[in-house]
């Protein structure tokens, strides 16, 4: 049976921020912890959200040790402090790492157990309970979509990247405003950008039957697609930001309809050597995972290569790949596993790591560990 689920309320505009108060009101937080990282912090974005109290916020507890790919040491530290202060709520600004760290603050806060018992191949699925502490995310990147996901990716103390995934971990609210991220750099515009394609591409392949979430899938990658080298190298222009932002949360809004391979790979390297960009790294599998879902039984069926070529405005579908690698290599982005040292030794463990993850079960053809070994080879 498919889940068709839409799914928080979403304040999307231009100064959109000032819904922030209304927002924890509607919701019930009095006392939120602000989960964010210090570079957020420093260019003056959470100052920005708590301002639009108009009263002191001097007091409220704010934890800004969100590392680039979030992991259990941190999610202890914030549930430490958001039990200190009373908390009943939590704000979320940043990127997705803020956000999935939020999550995991919000699920463990209320719930007793390790992080690992929460994460889906643990079976934490049926551990998460309407307990989970309320969260607002405040994105700050156009990628992760994190903001209307239903699941955060952290990784563990025992080094695996993994999904904590439930319906009670959507956030209660979304407010997506597009100034907040004019200051992004173009680097990180770029790869979040990418993210963001590999979501609308990648849920529109799955198999599940789904066609609300395929709709907004295409019309994500239109999107992006069209606006990503704007966005990136004017980063100062509002319809670049207003539709790669639309984009990221497009391509999240269809998560329910499962990954692929694309990000069993990153989600395994990235729990390997959590320095690499998640974005980055899907937009380097992204190629030969289409390639190899080509002769998937939906694909083919349901005509879905020749529709990503259309919302991509391609001639034809062949070029896909081709467009993906050229887009990859004109944002300034690396185009291979080579160009980040990523050594074939490495590749077991990655192996071993995909098979594990949570979206390799909805990938549009099965890929074995052999499968998983070219995919590799071919992303070098």
């Amino acid at each position: 049976m498919s889940l068709i689920n839409y799914i928080t309320q979403i304040q999307f505009d231009i100064g959109a921020i000032a819904c922030l108060p209304a927002e924890c009101e509607r919701i019930g937080i009095t006392r939120p912890l602000i989960v964010t990282d210090r570079g957020v912090r420093a260019a003056g974005i959470v100052d920005t959200a708590l301002n639009t109290f108009g009263s002191d916020t001097t007091q409220l507890p704010i934890y800004d040790g969100t590392p680039p790919n979030p992991n259990e040491h941190a999610v202890r530290e914030a549930v430490a402090m958001f039990k200190a202060n009373g908390c009943d709520g939590i704000i979320a600004i940043g990127g997705g790492s803020a956000i999935d760290l939020a999550k995991g603050v919000a699920v463990c806060a209320r719930h007793d157990g390790p992080l690992k018992s929460f994460a889906v191949i643990e079976g934490g699925l049926a551990r998460i309970t309407p307990a989970t502490a309320p969260v607002i995310a405040v994105p700050t990147t156009a990628g992760t979509g994190s903001e209307v996901g239903r699941g955060a990716i952290l990784i563990l103390d025992d080094g695996r990247k993994v999904g904590v995934i439930s319906p009670h971990v959507v956030p209660k609210a979304a407010i997506c405003d597009p100034s907040l991220t004019l200051g992004l750099p173009a680097q990180l515009t770029a790869a979040t950008g990418m993210d963001a394609i590999a979501h609308c591409l990648e849920t529109f392949m799955a198999p599940a039957f789904n066609p609300p979430a395929d709709g907004i899938a295409l019309d994500g990658l239109w999107r992006a697609w069209r606006f990503i080298e704007r966005a990136t190298r004017a980063p100062g222009n509002l319809d670049g930001r207003i539709n790669m932002m639309s984009a990221s949360l497009q391509g999240a809004l269809a998560f329910q309809k499962g990954l692929g391979c694309v990000h069993s790979l990153s989600h395994a390297l990235g729990g390997i050597n959590p320095r690499l960009h998640h974005g980055t790294l899907n937009a380097i599998f992204l190629p030969a995972v289409i390639r190899f879902n080509r002769t998937a039984e939906t694909v083919v069926n349901e005509h879905k290569m020749q529709r990503i070529a259309q919302a991509m405005g391609l001639a034809d579908d062949s070029q896909i790949e081709d467009a993906i690698r050229h887009m990859t290599r004109t944002l300034g982005l690396p185009t291979g596993l080579g160009e980040l040292d990523v050594n074939p030794d490495l590749f077991p463990r990655i192996v071993q790591g995909a098979l594990a993850d949570h979206s390799h079960r909805t990938n549009p053809r099965e890929a074995s560990a052999e499968d998983y070994q070219w995919l590799l080879e071919a992303s070098m």
